[in-house]
């Protein structure tokens, strides 16, 4: 079965961190680039990190640059967000896609819920 599924999301307080995992299954996920989304309530889905299929270096929206950070394991065909000195403007729906645009990405998960709150 193809499927691209998020986890690792919760509660946490301002200033934590958090870790999502984007795991993949029935595909090589390396194969493709990795776009990290996210969908704050009432706003618009975003692109916060965009990770290049080859070589290269992701790319960071201005808002998250420094404090988050996506790697990968290849060996696990999972890629991850690690997202440090959160701030309750990241409360969001997390999504990962094949692509760092959403219109065009073969596959997505279903998102998780990251909420920063005191």
């Amino acid at each position: 079965q193809v499927q691209l599924e998020e986890s690792g999301g919760g509660w946490v307080q301002p200033g934590g961190s958090l870790k999502l995992s984007c795991g993949a299954s029935g595909f090589i996920l390396d194969y493709y680039q990795v776009g990290w989304f996210r969908q704050a309530p009432g706003k618009e889905r975003e692109l916060i990190a965009c990770m290049p299929s080859i070589e290269g270096d992701t790319s960071y929206k201005d808002s998250v640059k420094g404090r988050f950070t996506v790697s990968k394991d290849t060996a696990k065909n999972t890629v991850y967000l690690q997202m440090s000195n959160l701030e309750p403007e990241d409360t969001a729906l997390y999504y990962c896609a094949t692509d760092c645009l959403w219109s065009v990405a073969l596959y997505w998960g279903r998102g998780a819920q990251v909420i920063v709150s005191s």
